[in-house]
């Protein structure tokens, strides 16, 4: 049943859009409660925009094996990159120190540019160790850790159930 649910449209596009609403929220703080992002608010983006990305991809063809095995392992990559994202930028939260700033430049590669290809979502402005923003005891990249983990649990969940649907069927 699980098996199932994995390989469905409806569970990739509940992934996508899950992530695209996440990411719609992160522009709500920005645009409309004046929350301005810092570096490692928008290297959470990019994963999150990763994991966005492979979501997409599992919903146009999740009965393909390759693209879904694709798919698996971009949202795991993603969402594991999201949470070690998470930890060094509440670190920096909680842990401030004149020794260890984060920057306040965006280093993407140049091959994926994203705050000169799209500055409006990527280009970084506000502080890593601003902790304004709390509801139910927790920093916005503290809840974004959580969400990272629980992201990546289910992942490998998907992909431990889909290599044991695969190796049962060659037995």
């Amino acid at each position: 049943m699980l098996y199932a649910f994995s390989c469905s449209r409806f569970a990739w596009g509940l992934l996508t859009l899950g992530t695209g609403l996440l990411f719609a929220i992160a522009l709500f703080f920005q645009y409309n409660q004046g929350m301005d992002p810092c570096v490692m608010c928008v290297y959470q983006r990019a994963a999150l925009g990763g994991v966005m990305l492979a979501a997409a991809l599992g919903w146009l063809a999740p009965q393909n094996g390759l693209v879904s095995t694709l798919a698996l392992f971009g949202w795991l990559a993603g969402a594991i990159k999201g949470a070690l994202l998470a930890k060094e930028h509440i670190d920096y939260q909680f842990n401030p120190s004149p020794f260890t700033k984060c920057s306040t430049i965006a280093e993407f590669p140049s091959w994926m540019a994203l705050d000169r290809w799209w500055p409006s979502v990527f280009h970084p402005s506000g502080d890593c160790a601003d902790a304004s923003w709390v509801w139910m005891g927790l920093s916005m990249p503290q809840w974004l850790m959580w969400i990272f983990v629980m992201l990546a649990a289910l992942a490998g969940l998907f992909i431990v159930v889909k290599f044991k649907k695969t190796v049962s069927s060659k037995l």
